[in-house]
């Protein structure tokens, strides 16, 4: 058995013992599956992936690689099948000539590598890298292989059929029609990748597919104008929309389960001069929850925020433009507050995350259910929390305030570019001053600030006119501040930015602060106020320390602030 060689390498490298190897053959002959010695005996905790890595690249003189950093030739890839690599858990990752570099984590599968030889029918060099990261890269590969090649098929399709969008191509029951497929491909490539958004773009020639990635939008591939309305169609069957109506702009969203992934997609199409834009909004991503209780927040807003949850009842903003991760916090917040003995109920449109032991509403038009008929209902249901995903209109700030004033603690967001700016937006929305002072806990003010690549960042010396804006001062003769930024690689797609952090800005409203509010004071006296009195940090000097603390660039920091306050930066 080729399970036994690589067990015996193991125990005379010294990494496990005979009776261990003995427990994992007996554990292996057990199982009914096609797992492989080596994940059972890492599964045991017997030896560490890595750790079987280095002795089996000792004992048989092969190089050991870290896939997150390798980068990834698309040409090899496509040499291998998906089902092969899937199979044996291999992955492409080279080639020159006629030789193909192949990343293993079981370079003694003697059978997989003959497989390997018929397919290609090229000379294979095996590398080593861990099981966990080869199931990764095969994931964040080969959907793209699939889009473009369900791409082709579908534009060959498309010459041979003029009633596209509505054949079988797009039907919800044909999972292989070459629509289908490049729908679903485009969808698990964007999940794989953490894009946000997937937008599909006509123009007079061609449609581009660009997905958005920490905050910016990345050209992802270009489709021949004769598909388009089929990609259309097929998005529109899953999102339940009229496929007949082109002239208007429709809205909907769909759940769909690919790969093992279920996906919560909202969906917006919009009429152009040369045919419906399409944008497909993951409202559910492989971004976890943060269960901590430290929402993401730094040191001193946690504290902050751990104080405003102890208020009994009042109403709680959370507020920022769209895509600033407010709904991820408010979820956090919800997690952290939610127990057995308090009834938390939720009206969203649409729901973005299944939350366990919350109770969750949908509006929905349809039905006549909307945030006010929503929120009447729901304070007639005994609540001890309620979360409002968007304060929209005047009457549901009203009954979102009068809920806050009679025993209940109210969350909401807002649209707005600051904390103090929130108490303006409510009051231009008719809400008199004396309610919303008589309602409002405190605002969280949010923003995400993309993160320098951790595979390409570089330290330099700060000019003097950035150190000027830093530190709102000239510059100090002789003065040296090292900062970072990234010179841009392949995987951060030559940005020098991955991954994004939320910065925030916290008001607390206490009793003065209450009284200020229902005398109509102006947003940058209640500023100054929470600054005074309560040490607000706003988001311009999170964003600053950000930079100090070499997480995020000086050109990141100017983007950001520049959205919050223009005049920021003075003259020139």
């Amino acid at each position: 058995m080729k399970g036994i060689h690589i067990g015996e390498v193991l125990v005379e490298q010294g990494a496990i013992t005979k009776e261990q190897l003995n427990e994992g053959l007996k554990q292996l002959k057990a199982e009914t599956n096609d797992r492989r010695l080596a994940e059972v005996l890492t599964d045991l905790g017997y030896v560490t992936d890595r750790e079987l890595m280095e002795v089996l690249g000792r004992s048989m003189g092969l190089e050991v690689i870290d896939l997150e950093f390798f980068h990834i030739d698309e040409r090899a890839v496509e040499k291998i099948p998906k089902q092969l690599a899937l199979k044996y858990n291999i992955m492409a990752v080279s080639m020159e000539g006629s030789c193909l570099t192949v990343a293993t984590a079981d370079p003694l599968d003697l059978y997989a590598l003959e497989d390997i030889r018929l397919v290609t029918n090229m000379r294979i060099l095996l590398i080593l890298a861990e099981r966990t990261q080869i199931r990764h890269a095969i994931e964040l590969n080969y959907s793209g292989i699939d889009a473009r090649a369900a791409a082709r098929l579908a534009s060959e399709h498309a010459v041979f059929s003029r009633t596209f969008a509505e054949n079988l191509m797009v039907s919800s029951e044909e999972d292989q029609a070459p629509i289908v497929r490049l729908l679903n491909s485009l969808l698990l490539k964007g999940y794989n990748t953490n894009a946000s958004d997937i937008h599909i773009e006509p123009y007079e020639n061609e449609t581009v597919v660009r997905m958005r990635r920490d905050g910016m939008l990345i050209p992802y591939m270009t489709l021949s104008p004769a598909i388009h309305q089929g990609i259309v169609a097929r998005t529109k069957i899953l999102a339940k929309m009229d496929i007949a109506e082109k002239r208007k702009s429709q809205d909907g969203h769909f759940k769909i389960t690919l790969d093992g992934r279920e996906m919560n997609v909202r969906v917006s199409f919009v009429p152009t001069i040369y045919g419906e834009k399409g944008v497909l909004r993951f409202l559910t991503t492989n971004t976890p929850i943060d269960r901590s209780a430290a929402f993401g927040m730094s040191g001193d807003n946690y504290r902050k925020m751990k104080q405003l949850l102890r208020i009994p009842h009042g109403i709680i903003y959370f507020t920022g433009p769209t895509g600033s991760g407010k709904t991820t916090t408010l979820y956090s917040v919800l997690q952290y507050l939610s127990s057995r003995l308090v009834n938390i109920v939720t009206i969203e449109d649409p729901v973005e995350r299944n939350l366990p032991k919350i109770n969750q509403i949908q509006v929905g038009d349809r039905a006549g259910l909307n945030f006010q008929t929503g929120l009447r209902s729901i304070l007639r249901q005994d609540p001890d929390i309620i979360m409002i995903g968007e304060t929209r209109d005047p009457e549901t700030a009203e009954i979102s305030a009068r809920a806050a004033i009679t025993g209940h603690l109210v969350f909401s967001t807002l649209h707005t570019n600051d904390a103090a700016s929130s108490v303006t937006r409510l009051m231009d929305m008719g809400i008199p001053a004396y309610l919303a002072a008589a309602s409002i806990a405190g605002i969280v003010s949010q923003r995400l600030m993309r993160k320098v690549c951790p595979y390409c960042q570089e330290e330099y010396e700060a000019r003097p006119e950035e150190l000027k804006i830093l530190y709102g001062k000239p510059a100090v003769p002789g003065e040296h501040v090292r900062l970072r930024r990234g010179k841009g690689c392949y995987l951060c797609n030559e940005t020098g930015y991955k991954g994004r952090i939320a910065i925030h800005e916290i008001l607390s409203v206490d009793a003065e602060m209450k009284r200020m509010i229902s005398e109509g004071r102006k947003e940058d006296e209640l500023k100054a106020y929470a600054i005074r009195s309560h040490g607000m940090t706003t988001l311009k000097e999170e964003a600053v320390k950000m930079v100090l603390a070499g997480i995020t660039t000086f050109e990141e920091m100017e983007r950001l602030i520049y959205t919050i306050d223009m005049d920021y930066f003075g003259e020139d």
